[in-house]
């Protein structure tokens, strides 16, 4: 059964979610509730400190600044962040990992007892780390992403033939025994994709990208679905 604390923790993140008001009816079909409890449980989030503007036939909505605390979380939720802190740990760089743990650790030092101890029992394990994880240019390239600059990386091909490129580095992907980088690349003029373990060294240049990221992966991800579209008809 739901408690009302849960039932009012949905509440706010149904609201947190939306960007326009939404609809009484619309949050009872969502927490399983009728429109009398929605009510109520507007007005006591209100009293807690929560601005949520609207009345009942117009809609609510949630405006910033209300931070949920920490120990707010469902069982299934915090077994969610073991999980995800666990595999980045396994999978990522050593300053990505690192991180990880401290965000679990700093989420708990605010939990009852009961959850830090079901946090630090969680049954959910990852396989061990990879052996290449240790690599410190996966945290450079990150660097990379975020500021939306180039990078100039030397790359060692399959037969092991060696190239520098200048790159765009636009996204990663963690498999099971490999990084990727998803990548523009000015020598080959087009997207690629470098495995993590076969760049050697990266250095990150002044120079910004022509284009924000965002719409650069959504090129990407267009010229993506169409290769596997053309693979389909062939």
């Amino acid at each position: 059964m739901t408690t009302r604390s849960e039932r009012l923790l949905a509440v706010l993140q149904i609201l947190q979610r939306h960007r326009r008001p939404l609809a009484a009816q619309a949050i009872a079909d969502e927490t399983g509730t009728s429109l009398r409890t929605v009510y109520r449980d507007v007005e006591a989030l209100r009293a807690q400190g929560a601005v949520i503007e609207g009345e009942a036939g117009i809609g609510y909505i949630l405006r910033p600044g209300y931070l949920l605390p920490p120990l707010m979380f469902t069982r299934d939720e915090l077994e969610a962040l073991v999980l995800g802190a666990r595999l980045v740990a396994a999978r990522a760089d050593p300053a990505l990992a690192g991180a990880a743990g401290a965000a679990l650790g700093r989420i708990g030092a605010v939990l009852p007892e009961d959850l830090r101890a079901f946090v630090d029992s969680s049954p959910l394990l990852v396989p061990g780390r990879l052996p290449n994880a240790a690599s410190p240019v996966m945290a450079d390239l990150r660097e990379a992403m975020r500021t939306e600059r180039k990078a100039r990386i030397a790359y060692r091909s399959l037969q092991g033939a060696e190239s520098e490129r200048v790159i765009w580095p636009l996204a990663m992907g963690f498999f099971e025994s490999v990084q990727t980088l998803v990548a523009w690349c000015e020598l080959r003029q087009g997207y690629r994709h470098f495995r993590e373990d076969r760049i050697t060294a990266c250095i990150i240049l002044p120079d910004r990208y022509p284009k924000r990221r965002a719409a650069l992966m959504r090129d990407w991800t267009a010229t993506e679905r169409q290769a596997r579209d053309a693979a389909d008809r062939g």
